[in-house]
């Protein structure tokens, strides 16, 4: 129920929303993708960047509350999405995560379930979004600017 309010919130106070993701991989090679309480689908972690902070400060924050990853080096970004067709203002930042340690994941409540998978044998529920970006990550596809 928060979810939709913070939308609602969001989009009457702001006149662009932009947030972020991080591909995070594992010493297998796996990516981390989390599911949500309150939206179907696995997704690539991360979230909102709020007042007051950097893009990249508002990832490590998302990925150490959603998948439990402590970014250790500054993640390279990769690529700029508009999410016009889900969310009117919205863009979305892609960063890789290089260098980064398990930690204790602290959202309650809002992440359902987080699990690694192989780029090439993702679950039959991930977003079109997120595998596109995998598509364009791990094997080469040229980048969608939209999500």
């Amino acid at each position: 129920m928060a979810h939709p309010l913070f939308r609602l919130y969001a989009r009457l106070t702001r006149g662009m929303t932009l947030g972020v993701r991080g591909i995070v991989t594992n010493e297998e090679g796996r990516v981390g993708l989390v599911r949500h309480t309150y939206v179907k689908g696995w997704h690539l972690p991360g979230g909102g960047v709020e007042r007051g902070e950097t893009a990249e400060t508002a990832l490590a924050r998302e990925l150490q509350e959603e998948a439990g990853v402590k970014v250790e080096v500054a993640p390279a970004l990769i690529s700029v999405h508009s999410n016009e067709a889900r969310f009117p203002g919205d863009h979305v930042l892609l960063y890789r995560i290089a260098a980064w340690t398990p930690c204790a994941a602290s959202a309650q409540g809002e992440i359902a379930e987080m699990g690694w998978f192989t780029p090439d044998a993702l679950p039959d529920a991930v977003t079109a979004g997120t595998r596109t970006r995998l598509q364009e990550v791990f094997q080469g596809r040229p980048p969608d600017p939209f999500w």
